[in-house]
C-alpha cells in the first residue's frame, strides 16, 4: 500500500507534470504551425488522440453511446474542440505562445460575466467584480505595450482568433455544467475529440495551404505526437491523478502556472519576445482569474 507522504509527493509532482506539459503544448502548437497549416494540425492531433481514446474503452467493454447522447456530444464537440481548440490552434500562427495561453486563462471571467448577464444565476459579488478588473487591467497592460510594436501582418485576426476560442470554450463549460451526458467523461471526451476532427479537417481547406498526408514532413509528425502523448494522454493521467490526491483549490493551480509556462518556454525555444511589461500584466491578469475562479469554487 502507498503511504500517505508518498501519494502526497506523486500528487504534487503530478501537479508539476500537468502545468509544465500543459504549458508547453502552446510552444509545441507554435512550433507545429511553422510546418503545417493549423486547422490540419488541429484534426490530425484530435482524430489521432479521441480515436485513441476511443479504442481504449471501446476494449473495455464501453457501450456505445445512445443517439440523444451522441448528438449532445457532437453540439459541445463544436464549442469544445472545433472552435476553442481549432481556433486557438489557429491563431499561434499570428500571434506568441505565451500571449494565446494568458489570453485562454480569462475564460472564467468569461463564464462568470455569461452567468450573470444570459442566465441571471451568477451574483456578481465584490470579490468578482475585483477579479474582473484586475483580468481587464492586466491584459491591457499587456496589449498596451504591444499596441506600439511592429507586429506581423494578421496580429489583430490572431487576436480575434483566440478570444473567440477563450469564449467557446467558457460556453462550452457552462454547457457541461448544466446539460450531463450520462457516460465516461473521458469516453465522452474521445467522441468530442473524434466528431470534431472530421469537422476541423473539412475547415482546413478554407485558410488555404493544406498539405497531402505523405508530404507533412517529420517534424511535424513529432510534434504531433508530443501533443497527444504529453497533451492529450499522460497530462490528463496526471491532473486526475492531483484530483483525487490534493485540494481541488491546490489542484486547480495548473490553470495560472500554464500561461507563465509557455511565455518562458517560447522565449527560450521560439525567442518570443519577454518584457517587465509582460509579466507584470500576466501575473495582474492570473490574479484577476484566481480571484474569480475562488468564489466560483465556494459559490
Amino acid at each position: 500500500m502507498t503511504q500517505p507522504n508518498t501519494t502526497n509527493r506523486l500528487a504534487y509532482f503530478a501537479l508539476a507534470a500537468t502545468s509544465l506539459l500543459w504549458g508547453t503544448t502552446w510552444v509545441a502548437m507554435k512550433f507545429g504551425v511553422s510546418t503545417l497549416p493549423p486547422l490540419e494540425l488541429a484534426s490530425i492531433r484530435q482524430f489521432i488522440g479521441g480515436s485513441l481514446f476511443l479504442g481504449f474503452f471501446l476494449l473495455k467493454g464501453e457501450a456505445i453511446p445512445r443517439k440523444k447522447q451522441l448528438v449532445q456530444l457532437f453540439v459541445l464537440s463544436i464549442f469544445t474542440f472545433v472552435l476553442a481548440n481549432g481556433l486557438s490552434t489557429w491563431s499561434l500562427q499570428y500571434i506568441s505562445s505565451g500571449l494565446a495561453a494568458l489570453i485562454g486563462a480569462l475564460y472564467p471571467l468569461c463564464v462568470v460575466l455569461i452567468e450573470h448577464f444570459y442566465f441571471k444565476s451568477k451574483q456578481l459579488n465584490l470579490l468578482s467584480l475585483v477579479g474582473i478588473v484586475l483580468g481587464i487591467a492586466g491584459i491591457t497592460v499587456v496589449f498596451y505595450e504591444n499596441a506600439f510594436a511592429k507586429h506581423p501582418e494578421g496580429y489583430l485576426f490572431g487576436i480575434c482568433l483566440a478570444l473567440i476560442a477563450m469564449l467557446s470554450w467558457s460556453i462550452s463549460t457552462i454547457m457541461i455544467s448544466r446539460q450531463t451526458v450520462k457516460i465516461n467523461p473521458y469516453f465522452g471526451m474521445g467522441w468530442q475529440m473524434f466528431f470534431s476532427s472530421f469537422m476541423i479537417f473539412g475547415l482546413s481547406f478554407i485558410p488555404g495551404g493544406h498539405i497531402p498526408l505523405l508530404d507533412i514532413p517529420a517534424v511535424s509528425w513529432a510534434v504531433i505526437a508530443y501533443l497527444i502523448g504529453a497533451g492529450s494522454i499522460f497530462a490528463i493521467i496526471a491532473f486526475i491523478y492531483t484530483m483525487k490526491h490534493l485540494h481541488p483549490g491546490v489542484a486547480a493551480l495548473y490553470a495560472y502556472i500554464n500561461p507563465i509556462v509557455a511565455i518562458v518556454i517560447g522565449s527560450i525555444l521560439l525567442d518570443e519576445h519577454i518584457s517587465l511589461q509582460l509579466i507584470i500584466g500576466s501575473l495582474i491578469t492570473l490574479f484577476g482569474v484566481y480571484l474569480v475562479n475562488r468564489n466560483l469554487k465556494k459559490s
